[in-house]
């Protein structure tokens, strides 16, 4: 007979079951949540490819509508990563800081603070402009220091 502790715990006791244990344990763990996130690999397919910062060159300007009840146009880059082509939009912070973004230039993205989805009024951006050719875009806006000459 066995003893009512075993009972109903459906999983194999012995001294040969560690294969066994071994196995389910691989194959239910797909289906927590976290697990999956951190081993499916979809994070590189991402543009960022698991980066927290990507550098790319500004191939326009662009301006898009805020989406309602507001009405406004937020001033926004389009710009093609260095590491891997990858072409995104990105959203420029600050009152006029625009004026210091040109096209060409190297720029340093970002991601815009809700992990892959887009911010606020600001439909489909989802990174932000940090540096403009090496210099810190609240930096240029503060005036604390200058653009250097190209």
């Amino acid at each position: 007979r066995q003893s009512s502790t075993t009972m109903g715990k459906h999983k194999p006791r012995g001294l040969r079951a560690g294969r066994k244990l071994r196995i389910t344990r691989r194959e239910n763990n797909w289906a927590d949540k976290d697990y999956k996130k951190a081993h499916l690999g979809n994070e590189y397919k991402k543009p960022f490819a698991g980066c927290s910062h990507s550098k790319g060159i500004v191939l326009e300007k662009i301006g898009i509508e805020a989406k309602q009840p507001n009405s406004a146009i937020r001033k926004c880059v389009r710009v093609q990563l260095i590491k891997n082509g990858k072409k995104i939009a990105a959203f420029v912070p600050n009152d006029g800081c625009l004026n210091f973004v040109d096209e060409n230039d190297e720029v340093l993205v970002a991601g815009f603070g809700r992990k892959g989805h887009a911010v606020g009024d600001i439909p489909g951006i989802r990174f932000k402009v940090v540096k403009v050719s090496g210099v810190a875009l609240l930096a240029l806006y503060r005036e604390k220091k200058e653009k250097p000459r190209s």
